[in-house]
């Protein structure tokens, strides 16, 4: 079984620091090992039997791929001696990163979709990096020990269970500080069984809407929060302020979080209920039905506000 449990950071000024040069050299190298995809890819797509025949074939440059830029990174710690200062890992996942954004341009999903073409992060686009090892007794009391960051206080307001073992570290920034999600595993725990056979018992059916959130088969239903609607009088405000302040200065950049903020508490309290709305509905039933719904087509209608709200 594999779960996680996110806590907050309180990290001093150094590790701050450390963390943001962290997040930003990370950027620059994801880019740069991206462009070096999208260059390869520019010059060698071209079929061998479509080139004219009056000009030699250059010899095709090897496709730079996981392995050959994981390797390579020796290179660019004797350049940039400043990468020598990240965790060897956190660098290599970075990569990794990289590979995943790529393979899944070209590659279908379950689905049979693609996605889009990988983008260059910009400033602050880059808010996440991951420690694909950490050892077992990494949390001691109220601090977690950081390869090369050191003990960083966390608020532990719930404590890990027994016989789950911390296997990934991933640290990322949101709007209201910085977070650490542990990846959790416990073997002791079976594999979930879903030879389920839906009765008339063991089912419970919920249709979907907008006048209520849900309306189960059973005739009970759930109400609409409607946490965003809620908020946008403060919403309005914080964007007002926003509008007003000059482009690049540091009270534009105070209000950019502010509204950042805002909409975090929203999405936050979203998530919230549905969790325990979930939660509510699985300890009454084993077999769940309900409608498919293109929420992302339902999205782009007169109705979007209320779509997304929901």
């Amino acid at each position: 079984m594999r779960t996680a449990y996110q806590y907050k950071l309180r990290p001093n000024k150094e590790q701050l620091a450390t963390i943001e040069m962290w997040l930003e050299l990370l950027r620059r190298q994801y880019n740069y090992r991206l462009g070096e995809r999208f260059s390869w890819w520019s010059e060698n797509r071209c079929p061998v039997n479509a080139c004219p025949l009056v000009m030699p074939i250059p010899q095709l440059r090897d496709n730079p791929d996981y392995y050959s830029q994981k390797r390579d990174l020796v290179n660019t710690k004797d350049k940039f001696p400043e990468y020598k200062l990240i965790h060897s890992q956190v660098l290599q996942d970075c990569i990794k990163r990289v590979k995943l954004a790529f393979d899944r341009w070209f590659k279908a999903d379950k689905s049979g979709q693609k996605l889009g073409k990988p983008r260059f992060k910009g400033k602050g686009r880059y808010r996440s990096f991951t420690y694909p090892q950490i050892k077992l007794d990494c949390i001691e009391e109220n601090h977690i020990n950081l390869p090369k960051i050191g003990k960083v206080k966390l608020i532990q307001h719930r404590p890990i269970p027994e016989g789950f073992i911390i296997k990934t570290v991933t640290i990322s920034r949101k709007a209201d500080g910085y977070y650490v999600t542990l990846s959790l595993e416990d073997k002791s725990v079976p594999a979930l069984t879903f030879n389920v056979e839906p009765t008339l018992k063991n089912t419970l059916g919920i249709d979907m809407g907008l006048k209520e959130f849900l309306v189960t088969s059973e005739g009970e239903s759930v109400p609409i929060p409607q946490y965003y609607r809620k908020s946008q009088k403060r919403l309005k405000t914080l964007q007002k302020r926003l509008s007003r302040k000059k482009k690049g200065s540091k009270r534009r950049l105070k209000a950019v979080k502010a509204v950042a903020k805002q909409h975090k508490k929203v999405a936050d309290k979203r998530k919230d209920f549905h969790f325990k709305t979930a939660n509510e509905l699985l300890s009454k039933a084993n077999v769940i039905a309900h409608e498919n719904l293109n929420i992302k087509g339902l999205a782009k209608t007169h109705l979007s506000k209320s779509i997304n709200d929901a």
